[in-house]
């Protein structure tokens, strides 16, 4: 399996689906819905690029839904920092409207808020397979950010349906997700 070739393919496909926007719908119901027992209070997430499904306004609702509950919990979200040396992620706050800055991929993140850690983590998918194996870009920060992590946090991975890989075979370090939701519901657990 060609991955860097399967990567720019997948990436292709996602941005030219011309029901992307419907499916993106489809999808923040499938996270709304499924986010309504969890018990976490710090959610890590992304910030979207090429095409990918956007989290960031399910889980702003999800913030402000704690603050309206009659014992307010007071919910974060983060977003990841590269630390350059560890080639690792580390999660700062963000908020609508934070102090944001590019990272050395182009990519926003938030300037100068403070470092949190998640108990669950939403992962984006270029392409995701059986057993909850996800196809990233190649960079490696997630596999390395999850294996550093102690305790390691509840993962899912998102991704639209068209994302779907039946014959994905992962590498020797690549750790399985422990949740994959598309815009059709849960994918995994099966």
């Amino acid at each position: 399996m060609d991955k860097a070739a399967l990567r720019r393919t997948l990436v292709q496909q996602r941005l030219n689906m011309a029901d992307r926007l419907q499916r993106a719908d489809d999808l923040q119901r499938v996270m709304r819905v499924w986010l309504v027992d969890r018990p976490d209070t710090i959610i890590g997430a992304y910030w979207p690029i090429k095409g990918e499904f956007d989290p960031l306004p399910v889980l702003h609702r999800w913030k402000e839904d704690g603050e309206l509950l009659d014992k307010p919990l007071r919910r974060r979200i983060g977003l990841p920092v590269i630390d350059k040396v560890t080639k690792t992620m580390r999660f700062h706050a963000w908020y609508p409207g934070c102090p944001m800055e590019e990272d050395a991929y182009g990519i926003p993140k938030p300037k100068d808020t403070e470092v949190l850690t998640p108990t669950l983590l939403f992962v984006p998918c270029v392409g995701y397979g059986p057993g909850g194996y996800r196809l990233g870009y190649g960079g490696g920060f997630y596999d390395r950010t999850l294996a550093a992590l102690t305790p390691r946090p509840y993962t899912v991975g998102l991704g639209f349906a068209p994302g779907f890989i039946e014959d994905f075979t992962p590498q020797p370090h690549d750790l399985p997700l422990d949740t994959i939701l598309n815009d059709n519901g849960v994918v995994w657990p099966v």
